[in-house]
């Protein structure tokens, strides 16, 4: 169950800041992607790894793999 204050969808644990396990797409590679606002059915931020690397990007929750603990 998502916190009160989490979007629908969103997976638990995700908060501001965290990096994320994005699934791969296209000839996109899985890749890291760091986290800078959770937005009703997406996140936004930067791709950390890959061909994407410091690419901005919005990746709808279904994409994300899991949370990378820190």
């Amino acid at each position: 169950m998502a916190e009160p204050d989490q979007a629908a969808g969103c997976p638990a644990g995700l908060v501001v800041g965290s990096r994320v396990l994005i699934t791969a797409f296209d000839d996109v590679p899985e890749h890291a992607f760091l986290v800078e606002t959770i937005e009703d059915d997406c996140v936004t931020g930067f791709a950390l790894t890959g061909p994407l690397a410091g690419e901005y990007g919005e990746p709808p929750f279904e994409m994300i793999l899991r949370v990378i603990p820190t």
